[in-house]
């Protein structure tokens, strides 16, 4: 399944992500960083041994979110 993961750098979210990375489900985080850090996403990485999709957008920009829906198909949002 593929989960997109809005605000996922953030502590929640991130853990999140990390278990659906864990499960063998194809996670994308969608954060635009204000409340978190890009290094997160490294540590995301490395904790679920592979890695996430990043896009550094934020979800309330509807134009961004056009944008990323209309090149990629999500089977579920978070």
């Amino acid at each position: 399944m593929k989960v997109l993961v809005t605000g996922g750098a953030g502590y929640i979210r991130s853990h999140t992500a990390v278990e659906l990375l864990r499960q063998g489900h194809e996670a994308a985080i969608a954060d635009n960083l204000y409340n978190a850090k890009i290094g997160v996403i490294k540590r995301i990485a490395e904790a679920a041994g592979k890695e996430a999709a990043f896009y550094n957008i934020d979800v309330c920009d509807e134009n961004a979110v056009f944008e990323l829906f209309s090149h990629h198909k999500f089977d579920a949002v978070i």
